[in-house]
């Protein structure tokens, strides 16, 4: 039986690519020049620390990530964006998580999606992928352009085509 897998990966070293562009990027802007702002991407924790001086530069390293991720043609809604924390003196500090995987609550929604759809197609929950399994090739490309048309708050891919 024809199967797919839909997950939510990021390619770590394009995140890598995009985070480097975006630090020259700053260190060459106007706004910036004198200032002390850091930005650093622990790659095991898919995490990106922002360490900058007031809250409106913490908005302005993050829009310029964000458009260098596009540019990657990496989707900025895996960035999960938190709370500051204030560091020592006047310094703001902001860690991002980069999500991967699918949560248990999104692939509940996906797999009641495919459900109320109607399609001859089985969904089924593993680890953090959902996967999709059908009699006819054509049942499963509707469910993925249904999955491309849905809104899940995360990037979503599909694989393993079979």
């Amino acid at each position: 039986m024809p199967s797919f897998d839909i997950v939510n990966k990021v390619d770590a070293q394009l995140l890598d690519n995009s985070i480097n562009v975006a630090r020259k990027e700053i260190l060459n802007r106007f706004d910036f020049s004198g200032t002390k702002s850091e930005i650093t991407l622990d790659k095991k924790a898919m995490q990106i620390s922002i360490l900058t001086e007031d809250d409106m530069r913490m908005e302005s390293i993050i829009n310029v990530i964000r458009q260098r991720m596009i540019k990657q043609n990496l989707n900025p809604l895996c960035l999960d964006v938190g709370k500051e924390k204030y560091a020592s003196g006047f310094m703001v500090k902001k860690d991002i998580k980069v999500k991967e995987g699918i949560d248990k609550e999104v692939a509940r929604k996906i797999i009641k999606d495919i459900k109320d759809s109607k399609l001859k197609v089985q969904a089924q929950m593993m680890d953090d992928q959902v996967r999709v399994t059908g009699k006819k090739i054509d049942d499963l490309q509707d469910v993925i352009a249904m999955m491309r048309r849905g809104q899940y708050d995360l990037p979503l891919q599909f694989v393993n085509m079979k």
